[in-house]
Parts: structure tokens; C-alpha cells; sequence
């Protein structure tokens, strides 16, 4: 059984996150998405995971990048929402896999979403393909009205 503790506390707030007891570092993680602050803590906890897995510093700086993309779109579209970061092992590879949901609107056309250039913020429209481009792995469900999940993994090579 893992050990839990309170890694980040607002007046109200209690923000649990869960530790594996094997060398101390983290299987899991569930970072809350609510607000900017919220995104650097993805990011610091993406990070540290990476780096304790063994990733090099090229794959760590694209590993970043894709969880504050996906920790900004749901600031962006949903408000809020989770980043779960999780170290997998698969035959005999490890890796890191983010999770990004929320129960926002959802994206009506997703092909349309995949596109370089397209943002219906006015933003660059580099964001989920930026994703998809930076990580070994993607994988996105969005219903409209109901939310969108994007999955993505990243092998160590």
C-alpha cells in the first residue's frame, strides 16, 4: 500500500497524491487542474517523475512541454481538470504516461483539432499536435458536451 501525503494546500483545498513505497519515487500522481499555479506543478511533478525513470534531458524538456500543453487546455477550454502522471513498465521498457481530463465541452471535430494552425482560443492551433509530436504515444476520446481525455506515453530509449 502506498503512502500518501499533502503536496500542495489551499485555504479549502486538500490536493492528495499518491507515492509508491519502492525507492520513493512516484508510480502515480493526480495533480488538479484549476489555475496557472496548477499547471507549473504538473510540470515540476512530470518532470521529477521523468528525470527518477532515467529519461535523458532532451526527452525530459519534451515530456514538459506536452503536460503543460495539455494542463493549459483545460485551463483554456474546460477550466478545470486532472493531470494523472503515471511510470509504466511494459516488456521490459519503462516509460511515463500522462493522463489530461476534464468535463468541459468537449472538441466537436477532432480532426479539425489535430490540425496545425487550428485554435478556436486564437491561439497558435500547435497544441495537441505539438503533443502528439513531442510523445511516442497518443491517444484522444472527447465527446461533445462531455469532456475530452488525451493519453500519451513516452518510452525511454
Amino acid at each position: 500500500m502506498g503512502d500518501y501525503f499533502v503536496a500542495h494546500q489551499e485555504p479549502g483545498s486538500r490536493r492528495v497524491r499518491k507515492f509508491s513505497r519502492d525507492n520513493h519515487s512516484p508510480r502515480e500522481c493526480v495533480i488538479k487542474i484549476e489555475s496557472d499555479a496548477d499547471v507549473v506543478i504538473a510540470r515540476r511533478k512530470g518532470r521529477s517523475m521523468a528525470a527518477d525513470i532515467g529519461f535523458e534531458p532532451r526527452d525530459l524538456t519534451r515530456i514538459t512541454a506536452a503536460i503543460s500543453e495539455l494542463a493549459r487546455n483545460i485551463i483554456a477550454y474546460a477550466k478545470r481538470g486532472e493531470i494523472v502522471l503515471l511510470s509504466i513498465d511494459q516488456e521490459k521498457r519503462q516509460g511515463i504516461a500522462v493522463v489530461s481530463r476534464d468535463d468541459g465541452p468537449g472538441i466537436r471535430d477532432l480532426s479539425q483539432a489535430m490540425r496545425d494552425g487550428f485554435s478556436t482560443s486564437g491561439r497558435l492551433g500547435l497544441g495537441l499536435p505539438g503533443v502528439k509530436r513531442l510523445m511516442d504515444e497518443f491517444e484522444i476520446v472527447s465527446e461533445p458536451g462531455r469532456g475530452t481525455a488525451v493519453t500519451v506515453r513516452k518510452w525511454k530509449s
